[in-house]
């Protein structure tokens, strides 16, 4: 087994690849936790705090990887994790014996699996490490962790993704934790279809939408979305903890390995038709508690549900086009 290069409780040489929404937070957990964290990012201007705290910067995700202890990447799409592990600039083409690899991104568990190999054939370690709790959980060191990869490479991670949230599970080999991912946003996607729903009817029904969140909350109908994006629907907030267009290439991705298992999953099929109505009203950049604007237009309202269009509703054909 690769042994680590630095000793337990030392702190680590991370190359970090990805300072978004939840990249940048999650690389300041194990900057102030003392570790030696260098950067790449294709956005520099997203890692200013970064480097204004400490953290050194890369020009290539090989150079971030090279001499690192650890590599971390927390990217878009499984082209960009293809990219920054396997592209010629990628960190495979530099880490060393000895280094783990810990992609955090949401991906296909297939390149989970490739990344996993590649890692192996240079005498490294790699987990697929997809997390959940959106930017309130990244910035607050709260994210449910889904591991895949070899137990020795778990081991090594397990004190270092302490930093990054309480909730960390080792669910089997190399892609392990996609498929675990792929069930969270299963998941997600009917719930934020129930939270829309369940608000657009208290705005109808004249209630306020803050005290029935406040009653529902409680009970059997409670669930992460509504307590934490419901408040944000009400306010008309639908600024990003997670993107359309992300959420749309995670229900792209369950949905196929969904089709290679000889599944029929309708209601994540009917969340991503809704979220592609969405999108294609300019909203892919929108956070995903902006269903409720594709849902407010299939009910013919005017920007709130208590103030009806005079017009024809709209077909739901037209909309989920």
């Amino acid at each position: 087994m690769p042994e680590p290069a630095a000793p337990r409780g030392q702190p680590l040489r991370i190359g970090w690849i990805g300072t978004g929404v939840m990249g940048a937070p999650m690389a300041g957990h194990l900057l102030r936790a003392g570790h030696a964290v260098t950067v790449f990012t294709r956005t520099p201007g997203r890692a200013e705090a970064l480097l204004e705290a400490g953290a050194r910067w890369a020009e290539t995700p090989a150079q971030a990887a090279r001499d690192a202890d650890v590599v971390c990447s927390i990217v878009g799409m499984p082209d960009d994790v293809s990219s920054v592990h396997l592209g010629p600039t990628g960190t495979l083409t530099s880490i060393g014996p000895g280094t783990l690899l810990i992609d955090f991104t949401t991906s296909s568990p297939s390149l989970a699996v490739s990344i996993a190999e590649a890692a192996a054939a240079r005498g490294a370690l790699a987990l697929d490490a997809p997390v959940s709790g959106g930017d309130i959980g990244a910035r607050e060191a709260r994210l449910s962790i889904m591991v895949g990869g070899a137990p020795e490479a778990f081991a090594r991670a397990e004190p270092l993704l302490r930093h990054l949230g309480p909730r960390i599970v080792h669910q089997g080999g190399p892609g392990a934790g996609q498929h675990t991912k792929m069930v969270n946003q299963v998941l997600i996607a009917a719930t934020m279809i129930g939270v829309c729903e369940g608000l657009l009817y208290a705005e109808a029904a004249g209630l306020d939408p803050s005290r029935v969140i406040e009653s529902v909350g409680a009970g059997a109908a409670g669930s992460w979305s509504v307590l934490n994006l419901g408040p944000r629907i009400i306010q008309g907030d639908f600024g990003p903890g997670f993107m359309v267009e992300h959420f749309l290439k995670d229900l792209g991705i369950a949905l196929a390995e969904a089709d290679r298992m000889n599944l029929a999953l309708p209601g994540l099929s009917l969340a991503r038709q809704l979220y592609l109505a969405v999108r294609s009203t300019g909203g892919g950049r929108l956070g995903t508690q902006s269903l409720i604007l594709a849902l407010r237009r299939l009910s013919g309202c005017d920007g709130h549900a208590s103030t009806r269009s005079t017009g024809a509703r709209p077909r739901v054909d037209e909309v989920l086009r």
